[in-house]
């Protein structure tokens, strides 16, 4: 993301142990992950536009749609998988795995599951 956005401001980035880290993964914290590279007289620049946080916008964009409960009109509610208690059971008695369950939100006030 980080090199998309200064590609997009113009300024030269090389990526580097970018594909050290996707082929070597478990090495990647010894390796110090990957490492956004510009050259020294973009460098102030580069940390300039990096630095800037656009949360507030994407609070702004996606914060408006409140989630209710159709049942009790709650705000309470989170996501939920139903069925996989059963599943579960199902795949240790027989040994294989029965995909019986369904994701969706709960509510958390009146217990009412909702298909997403």
């Amino acid at each position: 993301m980080a090199k998309a956005r200064l590609d997009a401001e113009g300024i030269p980035v090389f990526v580097a142990e970018e594909y050290r880290v996707n082929m070597q993964w478990r090495y990647s914290n010894a390796l110090g992950g990957v490492k956004v590279q510009v050259l020294l007289r973009f460098a102030k620049q580069a940390k300039t536009i990096l630095a800037q946080d656009y949360s507030a916008l994407l609070k702004d964009e996606f914060g408006k749609e409140q989630v209710v409960c159709p049942k009790c009109a709650s705000t309470d509610i989170g996501p939920f998988t139903r069925g996989k208690r059963p599943a579960f059971v199902v795949l240790l008695l027989p040994g294989f795995p029965l995909f019986l369950y369904r994701h969706g939100t709960r509510c958390k006030s009146c217990g009412h599951f909702s298909r997403t």
